[in-house]
This record gives structure tokens, C-alpha cells and sequence, in this order.
């Protein structure tokens, strides 16, 4: 490689990851004019191209990253978003299950990026179907991202929810249990961790994850305003006995 090429590689690099594509972009394209072999940078040309609203410079972009490496997840990745964004739909359904596949059959050949943004997607389709009330196929597309990314806990909490939104409290408190040992200080998992335990009639044990949240972020509205709830619906109401002192 030549110094100048490696320069514009890196440079056009650079500006890519702080997301300046306007810099990004000219430095990139002098690249591959030079020497049209470096999927990555196609990659990246057609992430700014996508950016810009130019999908079929970015569809050519990532077929031509595909063209050198076919095994490029990443770039297989934002051609099937992009066939999607042109309408074509069965094109992207065709890549989209090809780079499944290739991620069940050789699950250990994903990079993290790869496998989460895989990960990110199922998620996605399980918002769409939890939306329209489609809670089982919620539960199947969330499950599927969290068997790529066990660890992301922000998925598994909306797992829990969709649990929680079909009646099944136990299996929400599970996954929320899950994601509180996973990650103690995401405290989303403990705020409705207590709202399915006090659904469960375990109001105590929902006040003191609550009360955990306030300790922890004492500026968290919800868990404020769950424990407000249980305090108001504990008051005394008018007109009723006060409480003896012996």
C-alpha cells in the first residue's frame, strides 16, 4: 500500500468514527478510486451514502464490500437495511436469512459488533410485535436477540415487559430478576421488577426494590411515584379511625 493511500485510509477513517462524514467522505472515495480492494472502506462509503439519503450509492457500496469479502456481516448487514429502505423486500429477506444462518451455523465467527447489531434487530421486530399486540412473536424475536447478546439486559427487561403485558408475572419477574443479577446498577430491571412483584401481591418486597432505586438515584420519577402510590394507598381516609396509641 502506498503511503498516500494508507493516508487517505486513515484519515478518512478517523473522521468516519467521529461520525464527521462530510470529512469522512472525500478521503474515502479517493481511496477506492486508487485501489478498489478494501471492503471495509466500501463499507464505510456506504454507511455515508445511507446517511445522506443516497441508497443506491449506498447499495453499491456495500455489494462491492461483498464482492471482495462475501462473508462481510457488517456490510451484509446494511445492504439487507438499505434493499429494505428501496423496497426490496425480497432481496433483503434473502440476505438478512443468509447472514442468520451463517450466525447460527458458526455462531463463534460473529464479532461483537456483528452479533449485536443482529441482536438489535430482532429486538426491533419484537417492539413491532409487541406493538401490535403480537406478544408471542414478541417473545420469539426478543428471545433470538438475546441468545446473540445474553448480556445486553436492556433487551431482557423488554422481554420481561411483554411478559408482564400478557399476564405471565412470574416469567417477567424472572427476566427481570435475571437482569438485576446481571447489572445491579440498571435500575430499569428493578423498577419493574416491583411493579410485577406488587402485581404478584408481594407489595413489600416491591417497595424495597423500589426503595433501592431512591437510594441509588434518588431523582428516579417512577420509583417516586410506585412508592408514593403504595403511601397514599396506605393513608388513612377521611372520616376513618385513627390509629390507638396503648
Amino acid at each position: 500500500m502506498s503511503e498516500r493511500l494508507q493516508q487517505l485510509i486513515t484519515l478518512g477513517r478517523e473522521h468516519y468514527h467521529a461520525n464527521e462524514y462530510d470529512k469522512a467522505e472525500p478521503y474515502l472515495a479517493q481511496a477506492v478510486a486508487m485501489q478498489p480492494s478494501f471492503p471495509d472502506v466500501f463499507n464505510m462509503l456506504g454507511v455515508i451514502y445511507h446517511a445522506q439519503g443516497r441508497f443506491q450509492d449506498a447499495e453499491d457500496a456495500f455489494e462491492a464490500a461483498l464482492r471482495i469479502n462475501p462473508n462481510y456481516t457488517e456490510a451484509a448487514l446494511n445492504l439487507s437495511v438499505t434493499y429494505n429502505d428501496r423496497g426490496k423486500y425480497d432481496k433483503a429477506r434473502e440476505v438478512y436469512s443468509r447472514v442468520i444462518t451463517n450466525s447460527y451455523d458458526q455462531p463463534r465467527s460473529l464479532d461483537p459488533f456483528a452479533r449485536g447489531k443482529l441482536a438489535n434487530m430482532h429486538a426491533d421486530l419484537g417492539a413491532a410485535y409487541a406493538g401490535m399486540s403480537m406478544y408471542d412473536e414478541a417473545v420469539r424475536e426478543y428471545s433470538k436477540s438475546l441468545d446473540l447478546c445474553p448480556e445486553f439486559v436492556d433487551l431482557r427487561v423488554r422481554l420481561g415487559n411483554v411478559y408482564r403485558d400478557m399476564g405471565m408475572h412470574n416469567a417477567a419477574a424472572a427476566e427481570f430478576e435475571h437482569a438485576k443479577r446481571q447489572k445491579p446498577d440498571y435500575l430499569p430491571a428493578r423498577v419493574n421488577l416491583g411493579v410485577v412483584l406488587f402485581s404478584l401481591g408481594r407489595k413489600d418486597d416491591a417497595v424495597l426494590e423500589w426503595q433501592e432505586v431512591i437510594a441509588r438515584d434518588p431523582g428516579n420519577k417512577s420509583a417516586a411515584l410506585y412508592l408514593r402510590m403504595v403511601r397514599d394507598e396506605n393513608a388513612p381516609r377521611p372520616g376513618s379511625a385513627l390509629p390507638r396509641s396503648e
